[in-house]
Order: C-alpha cells, then structure tokens, then sequence
C-alpha cells in the first residue's frame, strides 16, 4: 500500500483560509483569515462590508479603484471590513490568547498570491489588542512567511517619521 502524502498542517490552515476567502465581495483583492488555537479552529473571516450594507461586488464598484488610491492607503475610504478584523470580531480575546491567524490573500484581476501581503496597520493594532501570538502568511502555494506578533509591538510603525524614528 503506497503511503499517503498529508498536507502539512500550517498550509492545512492556509488552504482553509483561502476556501474562506472565497467569500469576499471586494472587487481588488479577496483575503481570507483563519484564527487557531491548540488545533482547533477558532473563527474565520473574509473581506466584505458591515453586515446590511451594501458589498462592492453589489454596486459593481470600488470608491478606491475609482479614485485611484494604491494598496495601502486611505483605508478610510473602503467599504469593506478586512478578514483579520471579521475574524476577531466573531472570537473571544480569551480563545485568542496566544493563538495563530493565518492570512491568504489573491488578486483578483490575476488570482495570484499578493505580494508581501501583510495586516494594514490598523488590523496590525487588532490582531496586537487580541492576543494572538504569531501571523502566518502565504506566500504561494507551499510557501509563506510566520511574524511573531511581539515583533509589531516592537516595530511601532505609527511612529516612523516622529520622535526621530
């Protein structure tokens, strides 16, 4: 009997993320996020707008594509919650406490993995506030990168450019 090949279990978590982030309605990028804690999976979340409004993928718009604002800024202007932020929001900071979220993100014109994609800072600040310990993001299909949480204590980038940093 041939041995059976397993998924290893981080890109196990990446793949669910990914499923997850199936689900978004944002017409740049789909992110799918899934929270876990001793194996077991704490809560998911993928990119759309508050619950009873309307979703881009419903107007056939995005106000940041139409105003031409680049990935990463003006946040402000989106209408969509990010995955990180949903999947806090559906967990208690006690299941949080020291567990892992793991992040996929795609572009939708192309469907490949973003590129160094990372948390915005204000999901940074979230993900911080929970507890989670660490972050692991997918590169491509077996490849990704794992952030100690500790590390976005450390590296405050609210303050770059202030107080001489």
């Amino acid at each position: 009997m041939a041995k059976l090949e397993r998924r290893d279990k981080t890109n196990y978590y990446l793949d669910l993320a990914e499923t997850v982030s199936q689900r978004c309605t944002c017409l740049r990028r789909h992110f799918g996020a899934v929270i876990v804690k001793d194996d077991e999976v704490i809560s998911t979340g993928y990119v759309g707008a508050p619950r009873g409004r309307a979703n881009c993928s419903d107007l056939g718009y995005c106000q940041r594509e139409a105003m031409k604002i680049p990935r990463g800024e003006r946040y402000e202007l989106c209408r969509s919650v990010h995955a990180e932020a949903n999947a806090i929001i559906s967990a208690s900071r006690r299941e949080m406490l020291g567990a892992t979220l793991y992040l996929v993100g795609r572009e939708v014109s192309t469907g490949k993995y973003v590129e160094n994609a990372t948390c915005c800072s204000m999901c940074k600040r979230m993900v911080i506030n929970a507890g989670i310990a660490q972050v692991i993001i997918r590169d491509d299909e077996t490849r990704y990168r794992v952030i100690s949480v500790s590390d976005w204590v450390t590296d405050d980038e609210s303050l770059q450019g202030v107080l001489g940093y």
